[in-house]
């Protein structure tokens, strides 16, 4: 089946590039087994279909007709270490993916968690034309995960699009990337187009480099040809989404472990994690004093080690959206939300950023509300008026003057009166971002009021986009 490839004009990237190789947290072990890796290629290196196959084994789509021509070659996979495996696959090969999902407990790993069974019930239940959506576009400026899975398994990703779209009974798919049609994608497309593999067009689509470009509803308008602008809800996109369909939108992390979970059964996915979290995660990690990664790590993994604290003064948990934590807190949680729900944050992004000591978490935080604030959409009170607010007391918070302690509780005050009120969650997600800054970051403060700073070293820690957007075209 050919694939059809839909990408405008260059516009720039929104993520500096990202230079570092993943790795697993914990001991290596193959596929078939309870351990790491999972997602990623141990070779570290992207991974051509032939590759992917013999790691992983042929596509089990579980209506077996119409399988193209991977037959032979997942014969021959299927031998060696990954015959329990197989087998499981074999004798399930009728069975509901929807239902193994749910088994699984698998959630979203896009950002919100949401339990991914419901979100495919949904579409699935619908009459008429569906369509699927593979997420890439990773709008977090200091997140690689998606980025790296797509560079090094890009087939994994590919496998849970068309497995979910036949679960789904969709005709339609896209795969939506800020980079657009990178060249590990294109090999990947064209491997598959090649080998018969695919049921389902895929077409590629550029997404604009906006921070809000990724978001549910801003994707389906701009697949729709529309700008990538978020809307109010309802109706869902499981709903009406793209061209007015039943749409269902996956990350594409989260379509890679769909991917293994139809070959290798709910039990083997829960072999990793936690009870209430199972399975495992990307995660991108900035250390205070070493090189930035992208980890693969299993749901329940003490932070302590995955994130070096030597150095560090604080943790930023989720992103940018995320939750600021002080660093002798966040070694005492682990990588689940259960566990940093108690501390008000979540796995978000799966970003996870430990702030140097030498450095100033008042600037860092007020730098990366600014950086909220421009990319707002200003379609809604709180994103046009409440967010530009806060990111200009934050900035007046580390002038070398002695500011106000009532510009503190301005920012306070309006961080509260925006939460809730947006046509999306951007305000909210700022909104959590800077009131964790206020609190972690409040002896900084009163140093600031008292026209110090404990800085040494000034340079901005977390990478921004190089460039911040100026026009309307910008959503385009």
């Amino acid at each position: 089946m050919t694939t059809a490839v839909n990408e405008p004009s260059a516009a720039r990237h929104p993520h500096p590039t990202w230079p570092y190789a993943a790795h697993q947290s914990g001991q290596a072990h193959p596929a078939t087994a309870a351990g790491l890796p999972r997602l990623l290629p141990a070779s570290q290196k992207p991974e051509s279909l032939r590759a992917h196959l013999a790691r992983l084994g042929p596509v089990p789509y579980r209506n077996r007709g119409n399988r193209g021509n991977q037959g032979d070659q997942g014969d021959r996979s299927d031998r060696g270490n990954r015959s329990d495996l197989s087998a499981w696959t074999r004798s399930t090969q009728h069975a509901d993916l929807i239902a193994d999902l749910e088994a699984a407990g698998l959630t979203g790993r896009g950002g919100a968690a949401f339990p991914v069974h419901r979100k495919l019930a949904a579409v699935a239940k619908a009459r008429g034309h569906k369509v699927i959506v593979a997420n890439g576009a990773e709008s977090e400026p200091a997140s690689h995960k998606d980025a790296v899975l797509l560079r090094l398994a890009p087939n994994l990703v590919l496998d849970g699009l068309q497995l979910a779209a036949e679960a789904i009974g969709a005709r339609e798919a896209h795969l939506y990337l800020h980079q657009g049609a990178n060249p590990e994608i294109l090999r990947a497309l064209a491997e598959r187009s090649a080998a018969n593999l695919d049921r389902v067009t895929v077409t590629v689509t550029k997404a604009p480099p906006r921070f809000l470009a990724g978001q549910e509803a801003a994707l389906v308008n701009r697949l729709s040809g529309g700008p990538a602008l978020p809307t109010f809800t309802p109706p869902r996109v499981f709903e009406r989404g793209v061209g007015g369909a039943p749409t269902l939108v996956q990350n594409v992390e989260t379509l890679a472990h769909i991917a293994l979970i139809a070959r290798y059964g709910p039990q083997w996915f829960r072999a990793l994690g936690t009870h209430d979290e199972p399975g495992s995660m990307l995660a991108t990690i900035y250390h205070a004093t070493d090189r930035p990664e992208v980890v693969e790590a299993g749901i329940g993994t003490p932070l302590s080690t995955l994130v070096k604290t030597t150095g560090a003064q604080a943790l930023l948990v989720g992103g940018f959206h995320g939750t600021w934590l002080p660093m002798p807190l966040a070694a005492q949680r682990t990588l689940d939300n259960k566990s940093l729900s108690q501390n008000g944050a979540a796995l978000g992004a799966g970003l996870l950023a430990a702030l140097p000591k030498d450095r100033c978490g008042l600037a860092e935080a007020a730098r990366i509300t600014r950086y909220l604030a421009a990319e707002s959409a200003g379609q809604c009170g709180p994103c046009l008026n409440g967010l530009p607010r806060m990111a200009a007391a934050l900035t007046e918070l580390t002038r070398p003057h002695r500011p106000s302690r009532r510009t503190r509780e301005d920012v306070e005050r309006w961080a509260g009166l925006v939460t809730g009120r947006g046509a999306c969650s951007h305000p909210d997600g700022t909104a959590r971002f800077v009131k964790s800054a206020l609190i972690v970051f409040a002896a900084e403060i009163a140093l600031h009021e008292r026209g110090m700073c404990s800085a040494t070293d000034h340079r901005p820690f977390l990478p921004l986009p190089h460039r911040m957007p100026t026009t309307e075209e910008d959503w385009t």
